[in-house]
């Protein structure tokens, strides 16, 4: 078996704010799936964020959402470049996101993180297989 897509579901707080913020970064925005409770945030041709406002979001669970400072999920994403890296995490926090840690330099792998307006956490990494030590 092997997905076709895959729809991340994450609860804000600002449904306008969050597709401003992550437009000022750089991606698209599917607008046959966003409305003023949720808005679908295009990574690629398969994977996508839907942002849902935090009481339409809990219509589909019956788990409270996490508080501001806990954590449940990092997400990773994988780009072409060390500099598509700083670049979106740059503009990130030049848009009202928080630096998550110091970017990290394994040679062979790059890192660099944020916490969104809502306190999601995203890696952004770039790797080079063909680099990656063998054990």
């Amino acid at each position: 078996m092997k997905v076709n897509q895959i729809y991340v579901n994450l609860p804000v707080k600002d449904v306008q704010k969050t597709k401003e913020f992550w437009t000022k970064v750089g991606f698209s925005i599917n607008e046959q799936f966003s409305d003023d409770k949720a808005t679908c945030v295009v990574l690629n041709d398969t994977i996508y964020v839907m942002f849902l406002q935090e009481d339409y979001f809990m219509t589909f669970t019956n788990k409270p959402v996490a508080k501001e400072n806990t954590s449940q999920v990092l997400v990773a994403v994988g780009l072409n470049s060390r500099e598509e890296v700083d670049k979106v995490v740059n503009t990130a926090v030049e848009n009202g996101a928080r630096q998550h840690e110091e970017p990290q330099d394994y040679g062979w792998m790059y890192q660099n993180s944020f916490w969104d307006l809502d306190g999601h956490g995203w890696n952004i990494t770039f790797a080079d297989l063909s680099q990656m030590p063998a054990e």
